[in-house]
């Protein structure tokens, strides 16, 4: 591990607190990685009456004329008046007037100020800028680093200007000198990477714009090489451990489900994917399958022909979704199916009954059971298959990584697994993201699924929704209407649905309502909902409990109360509980009519498109993959410094060729154990590659890590 922070000058034990607390930086290598967010050219002096307020940092070249104090106690703050010669501003501190004051009072020094401009009241000011005495002899030029900091932080006194002096002093002290070159030299020529030193300094100190872009190019190629390089080796090292069951029969039951029972035409996709399930049932090895489509792709047909190709070859399914009400949808779905060719079906929920769950028991551990369908209580332990050859999990990023695994390991050999997501993500990230799945995509819907006519609301149109709402059910249509909230809360100024069931029953007059929400229990919940599939209710009040798995085709009419609050994907997912029937169906989005540009931009992506695809891509770029982390195998993480997964997607291609060509080149890599850090390094040609790669794969990834073994 290299140096602690606490030894730098200029930082000392309480700024090293600090700094480990806020930001995590503990040691100079933590130092050098913390990279400015972004850039600004600090060779421009603005005039005072030329500045602008949008957010944007400027400096200003002047001097100050007076100070004043105002208020009392935590409200006190000194107010500095500083002139360029032509105009007036007010510098504003709202912590240690008294240092501030002390410091840049009576003295006549120019002074340049580089911070965020505000105009109040046709006055413009700055709040804790940065200050410096200007000195005609050192020029401000070129690039300067901004850094990100916390609240906490910035009251605390850090700033860009603290860690543009510290990071410049340790440069200029050993310019860079214990930093070890943490990629093979070969991968640098191949690729037209910097060096690390020379990449660092520039990331630090930009000498251009040019030199910063191929600085950040080989950070960013370093991070998302090891993390390919990792997640690859997992899952090669996975591959060649897990054997699993040869399923080489294509047999009655699924010749009889596809010659006289299938409902529809398979479209081009979902016969492409099968093909693909049906290469890795033959294949001797687990299947490992990530099967992403739209709402409403057909991703459950495509699940249930695999479950019958494992059937017909003498072993059991299982079919796990993330709640109660999508488990006993896909019974219902699948039921259908199966009753027709005399596959046995059963479900199995926390609400199951006592006396049919040791029914289901006795049937499972005898093999009668074909198919069991339920939520995670299929990975309680006494839940014991005959032989489980295939198990599928819906919306699987609901499920955490050691629930999974649990399903998994139901039987002496691995099943199969296939895992489902109407979350669709592009294919490169969701080859990062679930680290060692195979990726398999249904990228067309079934004829005749029409689009929905999305459209955008404020509180005015109000009026005109619940019109719109009262005419879809006179024609014998259903409606949905969504809430973020269940109950009022006085902090967040959101519809909830409590109140809105009360008003809704007064606008709605003599139309019947059903309502479900996530602390409901389990039994009022399937009534409240079968009263809306039977089409008794007309109108279902929810929370987004109904994000996944409502199949009323009658439904026509989505309604989402404060959108704003949703992100895309969940909006998306919404939006997919109608537009299942033939009619045509409408969602609107109730908005407040003031919000954040990236707001406005999210729920005008709804209104143009319904293609899940463009959608979730759009969500990525707004949002980032941070909401998806959670769905990475085990011993993966992004801790990306500089990369971006949504952004940098021709990058994520570059670093995972790279990362399969050093496996096919150092095989040795995924038998190695990464925790221990005694690795045998074969004596090879590019020996010393080898070594860099083991020792940074153990830095980024192994735990309990053995510092002394890579010092």
């Amino acid at each position: 591990m290299s140096m602690d922070i606490k030894y730098l000058k200029g930082i000392g034990e309480a700024r090293a607190k600090l700094l480990a607390d806020e930001l995590k930086i503990k040691s100079v290598d933590d130092l050098l990685l913390y990279f400015p967010f972004r850039y600004v050219d600090r060779s421009v002096f603005h005039k005072i009456k030329d500045l602008v307020d949008n957010g944007s940092l400027m400096q200003v070249k002047g001097r100050f004329v007076r100070f004043t104090k105002e208020g009392e106690g935590r409200r006190k703050r000194l107010i500095g008046l500083f002139t360029d010669g032509d105009s007036y501003m007010e510098v504003v501190w709202f912590s240690n007037p008294t240092y501030f004051e002390k410091t840049y009072a009576n003295n006549n020094n120019e002074y340049v100020i580089f911070g965020k401009p505000t105009e109040f009241k046709g006055v413009w000011n700055m709040a804790h800028p940065e200050i410096e005495i200007y000195n005609p002899d050192k020029p401000f030029t070129g690039m300067s680093g901004i850094y990100p900091l916390t609240e906490k932080a910035r009251k605390k006194g850090l700033s860009s200007k603290f860690f543009r002096t510290v990071i410049e002093n340790y440069y200029l002290q050993t310019k860079f000198e214990k930093v070890r070159e943490t990629l093979p030299d070969e991968l640098l020529k191949a690729y037209h990477l910097m060096p690390i030193k020379e990449a660092l300094r520039n990331l630090h100190f930009p000498d251009d714009p040019r030199a910063l872009q191929k600085a950040r190019e080989r950070m960013k190629f370093e991070e998302l090489y090891y993390l390919e390089l990792n997640i690859l080796r997992l899952a090669k090292e996975r591959f060649e451990r897990n054997k699993g069951y040869v399923m080489s029969k294509v047999g009655d039951k699924f010749n009889a489900f596809y010659s006289n029972v299938l409902p529809f035409e398979l479209t081009g996709a979902q016969k492409r994917v099968v093909k693909e399930i049906r290469g890795d049932l033959l294949s001797g090895h687990q299947m490992n399958r990530l099967l992403q489509g739209d709402v409403g792709s057909g991703k459950t047909m495509v699940a249930f022909l695999s479950m019958l190709l494992a059937i017909d070859n003498g072993y059991q399914a299982a079919l796990m979704a993330p709640t109660e009400i999508l488990a006993s949808q896909h019974y219902e779905t699948i039921k259908a199916w199966a009753d027709k060719i005399g596959v046995e079906v059963r479900l199995l929920t926390g609400s199951t009954k006592a006396s049919e769950r040791r029914e289901i028991d006795e049937k499972l551990r005898s093999g009668e059971l074909d198919i069991l369908i339920g939520t995670h209580t299929l990975i309680e332990d006494k839940v014991a298959f005959k032989k489980l050859g295939i198990a599928v999990i819906d919306e699987q990023h609901r499920f955490g990584v050691a629930q999974r695994a649990k399903l998994w390991e139901k039987g002496s050999i691995f099943p199969h697994v296939l895992v489902m997501t109407a979350t669709p993500i592009p294919r490169t990230l969701a080859m990062t993201v679930y680290g060692d799945l195979d990726v398999s995509v249904i990228d067309e819907l079934p004829p005749g699924r029409k689009s929905v006519d999305t459209r955008l609301f404020f509180e005015d149109g109000r009026n005109m929704v619940y019109r719109m709402v009262m005419q879809q059910i006179q024609e014998g249509r259903q409606a949905y209407i969504v809430y973020p909230l269940i109950h009022e809360n006085d902090k967040l100024e959101l519809k909830s649905l409590e109140k809105g069931v009360e008003r809704l029953r007064t606008i709605f007059k003599n139309v019947e309502m059903s309502y479900v929400h996530g602390q409901m229990k389990p039994a009022e919940k399937d009534f409240q909902m079968q009263r809306f599939v039977s089409g008794e209710a007309k109108i279902l009040v929810a929370t987004t409990v109904i994000e996944v798995g409502v199949n009323v085709p009658n439904a026509t009419v989505m309604v989402i109360e404060n959108a704003e609050r949703f992100g895309l994907s969940q909006l998306h997912q919404l939006r997919g509980r109608v537009g299942r029937g033939a009619d045509k169906s409408f969602c609107f989005l109730m908005s407040k009519q003031t919000g954040s540009k990236d707001t406005k931009k999210r729920l005008g992506i709804m209104t143009e498109t319904t293609d899940g695809f463009l959608i979730s891509e759009a969500d990525l770029k707004l949002r980032g993959p941070g909401d998806i982390e959670g769905t990475m195998q085990s011993g993966v993480a992004f801790n990306l410094k500089i990369a971006n997964l949504a952004q940098d997607g021709q990058m994520v291609t570059l670093a995972r060729e790279a990362a399969l060509a050093t496996l096919e080149q150092f095989p040795v890599i995924y038998q190695q154990d990464m925790t221990s850090g005694s690795w045998k390094i074969p004596d090879i040609p590019n020996r010393e590659a080898l070594q860099i790669i083991l020792r940074e794969l153990h830095l980024r990834f192994a735990t309990d890590v053995d510092w002394s073994l890579i010092s």
